[in-house]
C-alpha cells in the first residue's frame, strides 16, 4: 500500500511540472486513472497485489487517454480572456 501511495504522489508532483497542455492532460489522466485503477483492484482482488495492479493499470490507461484527447497539433497555445476563462487557439 506503501508503494500505491508513494507512486500516485509521484504523478501528482510530476503533473504539476509538465509544460504543454498534452502533458498535463497525460499528468491528470494518470493521476485519475490511477485512483480509479486502486479502488477498482482493492474492489476486485481485496488484497494489496490487487490494489498496486490496479493503480497501474489505470495510471497507464489514464495516461494515454489524456494524451489522446490533447489537440492534434503543437502550434496550439492556451490564452486566458478578461473573465478568467481560458480557450485554446493558434499560436
Amino acid at each position: 500500500m506503501k508503494h500505491g501511495i508513494a507512486c500516485c504522489l509521484l504523478v501528482a508532483g510530476l503533473a504539476g511540472c509538465a509544460a504543454t497542455e498534452r502533458e498535463q492532460r497525460a499528468g491528470t489522466g494518470a493521476l485519475v486513472g490511477a485512483g480509479v485503477g486502486a479502488l477498482a483492484g482493492q474492489a476486485i482482488g481485496r488484497d494489496t497485489r490487487s490494489t498496486v495492479i490496479g493503480a497501474g493499470t489505470g495510471a497507464l490507461l489514464g495516461a494515454v487517454v489524456g494524451t489522446a484527447s490533447a489537440p492534434p497539433d503543437a502550434r496550439y497555445c492556451r490564452y486566458q480572456r478578461a473573465d478568467g476563462s481560458i480557450y485554446t487557439a493558434r499560436c
